[in-house]
């Protein structure tokens, strides 16, 4: 049991504020009413020349410009994911109506995940090098690459002077973010913060990694139904982009600035598999474990889930495992409880995933429905529950939990559910 400080005496965390740049839309708004539609982001890789590239698809903010959120000078020293997650905690900050000043910036931690980095200034950079000489790298190379600077680079926008650092731990990097952001919370470490994830790694070193690994579909021909998860068809994850922040803080703190909580965080399940490098753990046994770890931190039982955002990357391992791991938890209420990816829709955003599938989970909460899993058309055997096919689907959603896993074993779990002034 965790020891609550005196900042924090209810101990009690609460949303509110989300932000989201995604591949269906650049705003939360946007991206909750096309994921709701079951509209696909995922088409031809627009932003290089794919040709020659097994995969030629991705999940791309199509119309992003960092000029929007930041100056020209700003934007062109960061590297696009640092914007994506700045633009992200900007629209976040704006929703929780939040003010950071003299009184409170100590008391903000900015925690801001990042599984890749800034792969691009990186490539980039190192051409620049093989084309041009080593003296004409950039000298912005370095911090425009570092997975920390989303976090750094908000935390100057914001003024937040509280902790400041990124969780990395691949797929799951953004899902700890929220949750480490959480326990912090909890204990009174700080009073509120930022916290979520971003990715932009779509780029042709990117591409061709995961090509190599064979992680990636290759359903280049019908870009829109290439993510599929828990379909017999599936062949790989389809990657996306974006980024997603949410406003972590204690009740008291929200309380007291007059905020109104859009859900309460209420419990984080983070476990290894200890089993391979890219593989998950047979029977998605390490899984498994983060989402009984992070029930049993929310003092839940199974049947109190009312939906379940799933890690769902459509790649032929993770799908069947994770089902596994569910029905492992929940038993026979596994079949009872709403599950869906929207990574179907989305792509897989990596580092990012995490957290904007906690938003998404929030949202539902919030607006009383589940998106659903589009081109689920022929259901894999041994992915047998209720994936929310094709349609969303509207109705109460008091509690709800998001999974992500991750490269090298990672496991991450958080859960969701509706705010009630004065519930214990």
């Amino acid at each position: 049991m965790t020891t609550k400080l005196k900042n924090n005496s209810t101990g009690r965390v609460v949303v509110t504020g989300i932000g989201i740049v995604s591949p269906v839309g650049l705003t939360r708004e946007t991206t909750w009413k096309n994921l709701l539609a079951g509209k696909s982001g995922i088409d031809r890789i627009s932003a290089f020349d794919a040709e020659g590239l097994e995969t030629r698809i991705a999940g791309e903010a199509t119309g992003f410009d960092p000029t929007d959120y930041v100056g020209r000078k700003e934007a062109r020293r960061m590297d696009r994911f640092v914007q994506l997650g700045a633009a992200a905690a900007l629209e976040a900050v704006e929703h929780a109506g939040l003010a950071i000043d003299g009184g409170n910036a100590e008391r903000v931690a900015v925690i801001v995940a990042s599984g890749i980095g800034g792969i691009i200034t990186l490539s980039e950079q190192i051409g620049v090098m093989q084309a041009r000489g080593a003296s004409r790298v950039s000298p912005f190379l370095v911090p425009m690459m570092l997975p920390d600077m989303a976090s750094g680079q908000v935390s100057m926008l914001l003024g937040a002077k509280g902790p400041n650092f990124s969780t990395v731990s691949a797929c799951s990097s953004g899902g700890d973010a929220i949750g480490v952001a959480y326990d912090m919370v909890g204990r009174g470490v700080v009073d509120m913060a930022l916290a979520g994830g971003c990715e932009a790694a779509i780029c042709p070193i990117g591409v061709a990694g995961f090509n190599a690994c064979k992680a990636l579909s290759k359903r280049n021909d019908e870009p829109l139904k290439a993510s599929r998860p828990f379909d017999a068809g599936r062949d790989g994850f389809v990657m996306g982009e974006g980024g997603a922040v949410l406003v972590l803080e204690s009740l008291q703190s929200a309380m007291e600035r007059g905020a109104e909580p859009i859900a309460e965080m209420v419990g984080y399940g983070s476990t290894a598999d200890a089993h391979h490098i890219t593989q998950p753990a047979p029977e998605g046994e390490g899984g498994a474990r983060a989402m009984q770890i992070a029930l049993d931190d929310a003092g839940l039982h199974p049947e109190s889930i009312d939906y379940i955002n799933a890690h769902g990357t459509s790649t032929p391992l993770n799908d069947r495992n994770e089902t596994t791991a569910m029905k492992t938890v929940f038993g026979d209420e596994a079949y009872r409880i709403p599950v869906s990816s929207t990574k179907s829709m989305t792509g897989h955003l990596l580092g990012a995933s995490g957290a904007l599938e906690a938003a998404v989970s929030v949202m539902a909460i919030e607006r009383g429905a589940a998106p659903p899993t589009i081109n689920l058309e022929e259901p894999d055997p041994d992915c047998d529950l209720d994936y929310v096919p094709h349609l969303a689907r509207r109705g109460s959603i008091r509690t709800a939990m998001s999974n992500s896993f991750g490269f090298g074993g990672h496991n991450a779990s958080l859960v969701f559910r509706t705010f009630e002034n004065g519930a214990a």
